[in-house]
């Protein structure tokens, strides 16, 4: 399984043991992320009031965990709901495992993860189709109810600058593997699990019908591609996560993978069913909140936690209200 280091989603191949110790560790610890001060009511209240509930809310430990994790922590508390913030628990196994044992009421995951990952089937490359069967799967064999899920995709992609873009005349993942095949310069930059699994670079190559030579791939750590892809002496493409934070701050333009080759990495709350049985109106707190977490938005909440240096809290409730889902000054 994919590792997501330095931006995604966390899947990272943990020891049964580490697991173990981190799952006792997030057990008899409270909150695991900075503090906020309550979020104010806004707009969400105005459709739903969960006064006299409580949820546990969890989350994973890399930046855009982060901000999803305080979004529901501030959504829930402005609709007069008592929150335990859990967030920055750990990787996805470990905040899974979280939410299994009942340790966690909810949080966000990604529909590949669970498909591929948690319930061991093979991606499905349409979005609605996606969410649908593992809502199906995951509620019959889990007790997990996934909620609406998110635009965004968090996924696999690959990067050009947009002065090179626009120059070369390259949208989409078939013009790259069209620029590779005629044998123009530059370099394609990947990361060695990326390198190393057949549902990777190899399936990529096969998919859109190009080989690269061996002397044109460099394999580097996952931050370092976006930096060399920006700077185009050591990469001319590079392989990037979809809504990570690094591609509008350093200008980088994502190819449209028009063969949809890449598993879909859509977003959701999820929750455990005998929570959502309490108070079935909690979906009506998210729906309004995942519809507009698209791929420009997400990848924009990514740059202000990753580049500007600000809190996951301040980032996620400045955008809830500017949405007018809470209160400014939240």
């Amino acid at each position: 399984m994919r590792s997501r280091s330095l931006g995604g989603r966390g899947r990272a191949g943990v020891s049964l043991a580490v697991l173990a110790a981190l799952a006792v560790l997030v057990a008899g610890c409270g909150a695991l992320s900075s503090s906020c001060p309550p979020a104010k009511s806004g707009g969400l209240l105005q459709q739903v009031n969960l006064e006299g509930q409580s949820y546990t809310v969890g989350g994973k430990n890399f930046d855009e965990g982060l901000v999803l994790c305080q979004i529901a922590v501030a959504a829930l508390e402005s609709v007069n709901a008592t929150v335990t913030d859990r967030c920055n628990i750990g990787g996805s196994d470990t905040t899974r495992r979280a939410l299994l044992s009942g340790d966690i009421d909810l949080y966000w995951e990604y529909t590949g993860t669970a498909w591929v990952s948690f319930l061991g089937q093979r991606p499905i490359q349409d979005s609605n189709a996606q969410y649908e069967a593992v809502k199906e799967r995951d509620l019959t064999q889990n007790k997990i109810l996934w909620l609406q899920p998110t635009p965004f995709n968090n996924t696999y992609g690959f990067a050009v600058t947009k002065e090179r873009a626009q120059q070369l005349r390259l949208r989409t993942l078939s013009d790259m593997a069209a620029y590779i095949r005629s044998g123009r310069p530059g370099n394609i930059c990947i990361e060695t699990e990326y390198q190393n699994r057949d549902d990777g670079f190899a399936g990529l190559q096969r998919t859109y019908g190009f080989q690269a030579p061996p002397d044109r791939v460099r394999v580097l750590q996952t931050g370092a591609i976006y930096q060399a892809t920006a700077e185009g002496k050591e990469c001319l493409f590079g392989e990037v996560f979809t809504t990570d934070g690094r591609i509008p701050q350093l200008g980088l333009t994502v190819f449209q993978d028009d063969k949809h080759y890449h598993p879909l990495y859509n977003a959701a709350p999820t929750v455990r069913k005998e929570v959502y049985d309490r108070n079935p109106s909690i979906a009506r707190v998210f729906a309004p909140i995942s519809a507009a977490l698209t791929n420009a938005v997400m990848a924009e909440l990514n740059r202000q936690k990753s580049a500007e240096g600000k809190t996951e809290c301040r980032v996620a409730r400045d955008w809830l209200a500017r949405q007018g889902f809470i209160a400014p000054g939240s």
